[in-house]
């Protein structure tokens, strides 16, 4: 199609694919060892991008058959307890079609996704610990639109922008000048003809060679699940430790030499070691020294997600553990002073005694 020659830009006929990525947090941990040798889902070969560091690549899976979704893309397992699914949807529309199908494609593929992760998590839960489907999902979509030779990114976003932020942030409704300008201002590319619009629930990806950046996409949909799913079991834990009254601790801890009893800051401490781990873990699981342009996507990406501001609540969190702990510590630490003091008195009054009988039997 000409584009000059076309009297109403909004009828132009584009094509691409949307990708619908979604995670699920179905448990503690998942032995994918043991679910290469022993578990009946089928498992696939994947070349995960050259961004993420080895000892992170997760375990690609087929959904078990039969399975009734002709857009599955790719499914993996992660061995912090993740599933994570991705779907791609080709179409050769218009934006203006793709905005008003977009929401109700979105809402068919939650469906289908809860559908397709629980078949996967009945085939694996023998070989997951604290197995639960499930405790918290997360969901981003990515339109990826193929480029125009006659239009590039700056025409893009004269004649589209409004219905693309529209379509990012799944409104029926046109948004305001205020709020499309203020999605439109993190646009970023690397060519010239290359435009990347990063939001909170979808992104705007105007590339034909969008492949490697996929991964990060998936990636951080993935970080965001575990993130809420750490800060939500630490505000259980601490409400917890709170409703229980962790001062009122029982008398035994106070004794030397002998065992500790069970109480909600095991938990917590336990908690925090896992969650230490695996935070860690994800955070260093990219390496993108050198790579300008993508470690400014992923940034870009982990600012819209909120992902500094999920690290930043849950190391408050642990904080507040560290606190606890050091109080409880104190508290046991004199108590046990006092105990000793009191003991020690008690005995020499004893012996004033033993020596006084003694004293009056001669």
């Amino acid at each position: 199609m000409n584009i000059k020659a076309s009297t109403n830009k909004t009828d132009l006929i584009f094509t691409g694919n949307i990708f619908i990525f979604q995670a699920f947090d179905i448990g503690d941990d998942i032995n994918l060892e043991k679910i290469r040798q022993f578990s009946p889902i089928l498992i696939r070969s994947r070349n995960l991008s050259k961004y993420f560091k080895n000892y992170h690549t997760p375990l690609s899976i087929d959904l078990p058959h039969p399975y009734n979704s002709s857009k599955f893309e790719s499914a993996s397992l992660h061995s912090f307890g993740v599933i994570s699914l991705v779907y791609k949807i080709p179409f050769k529309d218009t934006l203006e079609s793709i905005r008003k199908e977009l929401t109700v494609l979105d809402a068919e593929f939650q469906e289908q996704s809860v559908s397709d992760a629980g078949s996967v998590f009945r085939s694996i839960k023998n070989y997951v610990k604290q197995a639960r489907f499930f405790h918290l999902r997360t969901t981003y979509v990515v339109i990826q639109v193929d480029t125009q030779d006659q239009m590039d990114t700056v025409e893009l976003k004269e004649h589209f922008g409004v219905i693309i932020t529209d379509m990012l942030r799944f409104e029926t409704e046109t948004l305001s000048e205020h709020q499309k300008n203020e999605i439109l201002s993190s646009a970023i590319g690397y060519y010239r003809g290359d435009l990347f619009i990063i939001d909170t629930q979808a992104a705007f990806v105007y590339d034909e060679d969008y492949q490697e950046v996929l991964d990060l996409f998936e990636f951080a949909n993935i970080q965001q699940l575990e993130l809420q799913y750490f800060d939500r079991m630490l505000d259980k834990q601490l409400t917890k430790v709170y409703q229980q009254q962790v001062g009122q601790l029982p008398f035994k801890v106070y004794l030397p030499f002998i065992g500790t009893t069970k109480d909600p800051l095991e938990a917590l401490n336990v908690l925090k070691v896992e969650i230490s781990v695996i935070t860690e873990r994800l955070k260093s699981s990219i390496k993108l020294a050198g790579e300008e342009y993508i470690s400014e996507l992923y940034s870009l990406l982990v600012d819209k997600l909120d992902i500094n501001n999920w690290k930043a609540a849950i190391d408050d969190k642990l904080s507040i553990i560290k606190e606890i702990n050091s109080v409880r510590q104190n508290k046991i630490d004199a108590r046990r002073e006092d105990l000793l003091s009191v003991l020690i008195i008690v005995l020499i009054f004893i012996e004033l005694i033993v020596g006084i009988l003694h004293l009056m039997k001669n």
